[in-house]
């Protein structure tokens, strides 16, 4: 492919980033990539189905829009699905791939055991769940890089992965949790991976997108049952992405799978983006029984880490790109400067990488300012949870948290309480049912109340409206 073709590809994906953001493109358009281009139509893919379906029915306006700016004689936009199948004969050699760019692999689809064995060709439904979501290469545990906000999810991940069919499930499921980029999918993946060339237990990868994909191609063939009944047989079930998980049939198999693996002893691998708590979408059962496991949260990267991280991808960068170089300084100002995400600090290199490759030009600091100018970003704000208003709210107004909690009406309770909902709705995305619930199951009207309350009162009170300001800047630091 022409290198002013993959040039525009990387200016669009930019364009389009600053268009719906961060996580709508992490989520939709990550694993998008360019075939080719020609009689002014763009040829791009995705590797599964519904991603296909979904981004056709919300961005293809969007991102036909984007391609536009960049060329004005790009007329259509050609989205197709590429090959979703794998190579299971062996565990990749993660030095051996490039650190700058990625790619579907090839092979026979992975069928749950690890063996490549084909699945009967009338079982097309369940082929297609059970052929797993595309693996990368490169997230093994040996390009893991360890640091104080991952030790935990990277030990866990690891004692899951070598475990053998007759060792004791320690803690079921594991859940870990985290914002997007800081290495959730790549401790999955490396998971998938060691289990299934450990040999001793099926191994399944699914995105939660391709789990309903999988449902919902089962239910219109007809072939349900055959469906569920391979699933279970899963020896471990690696779910990624699960805040994704729609659809009230579709989390109800969920759950029925979830609970059949568990009480089987099978082990169950989950990932998401928030705890099971915040989990709004899925029934209170389920979240109830996959905070019963261990739950991990994966914190962001410090500056420490950030710099062993880029230090590997270059080393891995250099088996294909020998003469690849990033000077120390470099590095440091990135890994200062480059905080959002481990996807930033990716995107820095690939953009290093390819301004070397194509114009031949050594990696300078002027250079590296200049290309990941507008991957330095502000701070994101810390994201308050109801816990912790709890638990201020409380200290603030001398009552416990179970005063909070409690059905008790005297007039020392029922303003923190009031105040305590208030803040809950102004400074948190959750919604007024799952506000209610966190303060002993209210029902969504008394929250509401307790909100349209304070704001009457903060308007007319000045000394309220000074307590909730001391209030929201405490949660806030």
């Amino acid at each position: 492919m022409p290198n002013d073709d993959q040039e525009s590809w990387l200016r669009v994906k930019a364009r389009l980033r600053s268009e719906v953001g961060d996580d709508v493109f992490s989520s939709w358009f990550g694993r998008m990539e360019l075939e080719g281009i020609d009689d002014g139509g763009v040829r791009l893919s995705v590797p599964t189905r519904f991603l296909k379906s979904w981004i056709q029915s919300h961005y293809a306006e969007k991102v036909l829009s984007c391609w536009q700016s960049e060329r004005n004689e790009v007329g259509r936009i050609e989205l197709i699905v590429r090959s979703a199948v794998l190579k299971t004969t062996a565990q990749p050699k993660a030095k051996a791939e490039p650190a700058a760019f990625t790619g579907a692999g090839e092979g026979r689809p992975l069928n749950g055991n690890g063996a490549g064995r084909p699945i009967p060709a009338g079982d097309a439904a369940v082929h297609e769940a059970l052929g797993g979501s595309p693996l990368d290469a490169r997230l093994t545990f040996d390009s893991f890089v360890v640091g104080r906000s991952n030790t935990l999810a990277q030990a866990a991940a690891k004692q899951v992965a070598a475990a053998r069919r007759t060792d004791p499930v320690m803690f079921n499921p594991l859940y870990i949790h985290s914002g997007v980029g800081l290495g959730k999918t790549h401790l999955l993946q490396a998971i998938t991976w060691a289990g299934n060339a450990n040999g001793e237990r099926k191994v399944l990868y699914l995105t939660a997108e391709k789990f309903m994909y999988g449902f919902v191609a089962a239910l219109r063939a007809q072939n349900a049952i055959a469906f569920k009944e391979a699933l279970r047989g899963i020896g471990v079930l690696v779910i990624d992405d699960l805040q994704f998980l729609q659809g009230k049939s579709t989390q109800a198999e969920f759950c029925h799978t979830l609970n059949a693996l568990i009480d089987a002893g099978r082990q169950v691998v989950i990932a998401s983006d928030r705890p099971p708590s915040d989990l709004e979408s899925l029934d209170e059962r389920v979240r109830s029984r996959l905070a019963g496991g261990l739950v991990v949260e994966m914190g962001g990267l410090g500056e420490e880490l950030r710099l062993e991280i880029l230090k590997a991808r270059v080393q891995a960068a250099r088996a294909h790109h020998p003469t690849f170089d990033v000077p120390l300084p470099v590095l440091g100002y990135i890994a200062k400067t480059v905080t959002h995400n481990g996807r930033d600090l990716e995107g820095a290199l690939n953009r290093l990488l390819a301004h070397s490759k194509l114009t031949g030009q050594s990696v300078t600091m002027e250079m590296a300012e200049r290309e990941v100018k507008d991957l330095i970003r502000p701070q994101e704000p810390k994201r308050v949870k109801i816990e912790d208003i709890q638990r201020i709210v409380a200290r603030q107004y001398n009552v416990s948290r179970s005063d909070l909690l409690s059905s008790r009406r005297t007039a020392n309770v029922v303003r923190p309480r009031q105040v305590a909902m208030y803040l809950a709705k102004t400074l948190t995305l959750r919604s007024l049912p799952e506000i209610g619930r966190r303060f002993g199951g209210r029902d969504h009207t008394t929250v509401l109340h307790a909100v349209r309350k304070i704001e009457g009162l903060v308007s007319n009170d000045l000394a309220l409206s000074e307590e909730i300001e001391i209030l929201k800047r405490q949660l806030q630091e």
